[in-house]
């Protein structure tokens, strides 16, 4: 029996799992690489990405696992399909399908998301590869005189539209309204940006005709930008996204799943255990991470095959955390203990 679009969607983010954004572009792949002394081969690639998916944190913490084109289509070492490997551990396979942010025209300092263009086909093939979520990105970024309501209508009917896509495709959409902590803005512009895209968001997938139920929503938190004087408190921060999400969010939707965003490990997994400790909340809130859980991992890894069990266990001590966080359990004493 295929699960239904409301049954991944509420599954994505239910009891405390969430989700590892594996999606790295074939660039940011390379930075991340370049990082630890690791040359960026198809070899190399798969070898790191294998390691993730054999893991003990995908089978206890781990809810979904958003591809890149390149690895929905690769097969570990032994011939398996690195699908096989997310599906055997319980989770659920996904595929980034925006084609990245272009400058928008008219819009000097903006971006719009690509991708559209034959979409339907190539969610009809994701389909077959055994992706059932999907995600498209947005960028917002704040600055002087920006965002502007053209960059961010343009943004909110591209993802509504890619979300209807997916929809009919059978694929549950991750809309990925994010809203840069570049900059030096305080907490409070960020409210106003995240609160006004957010809206927007909303009204256009109405328009779209999206079905709230079958949706994961994953927006930034509310956050001062990080050249920004003054750095808000977890607890503040945590607040104002709570706030800015119940004026924003449907309680029709099931799950939410934060970016991280560029906040360190141990931020990203504070905020989020601060909202659940808050309590009150319509949705299933968890993480749907990159780096924040993949840092650590990958500099125990170091791409040298004797560190495999010591990359393993770094990503199952992160997704661990931020699984303490979804059930508003983390304290700063659980980082000090390592995964059993």
């Amino acid at each position: 029996m295929t699960a239904s679009l409301e049954e991944v969607a509420y599954k994505l983010a239910a009891g405390g799992k969430g989700l590892l954004a594996a999606d790295e572009s074939a660039s940011t792949i390379k930075k991340r690489f370049d990082a630890i002394g690791v040359e960026s081969t198809f070899e190399n690639r798969r070898d790191y990405r294998e390691m993730l998916f054999r893991s003990e944190a995908m089978t206890q913490y781990i809810s979904g696992v958003i591809l890149f084109d390149e690895t929905i289509r690769q097969k570990a070492q032994d011939g398996t399909p690195l699908v096989s490997l997310i599906e055997a551990a319980g989770s659920i396979p996904g595929i980034k399908v925006d084609l990245g942010a272009q400058p928008q025209p008219g819009c000097p300092g903006e971006t719009i998301t690509e991708g559209l263009d034959g979409l339907a086909g190539r969610f009809k093939e994701y389909y077959d590869l055994g992706a059932r979520f999907a995600k498209w990105r947005a960028v917002i970024d704040i600055g002087q005189h920006i965002p502007s309501y053209t960059s961010i209508l343009a943004n909110a009917q591209a993802l509504a539209r890619y979300a209807a896509l997916a929809q009919a495709a059978g694929i549950v959409p991750i809309v990925e309204p994010e809203v840069l902590m570049d900059g030096d803005h305080d907490i409070d512009r960020c409210y106003d940006v995240t609160e006004w895209v957010l809206k927007e968001v909303f009204q256009q997938l109405f328009y779209g005709r999206v079905k709230l139920e079958g949706m994961v929503l994953k927006p930034n938190m509310v956050i001062a930008g990080r050249k920004a004087q003054k750095q808000a408190s977890v607890e503040e921060v945590a607040a104002k996204t709570v706030r800015c999400l119940k004026n924003c969010v449907p309680s029709a939707v099931p799950s939410v799943a934060f970016l991280s965003g560029g906040q360190s490990d141990e931020e990203a997994t504070a905020h989020l255990d601060a909202m659940i400790r808050g309590g009150g909340l319509p949705w299933n809130l968890t993480f749907s991470y990159g780096r924040a859980l993949q840092a650590a991992p990958q500099k125990a890894w170091s791409g040298k095959p004797e560190n495999i069990v010591a990359g393993q266990a770094a990503f199952t001590h992160r997704s661990r955390m931020n699984y303490l966080a979804a059930l508003g359990q983390w304290t700063p004493e659980s980082e000090q203990q390592k995964a059993a």
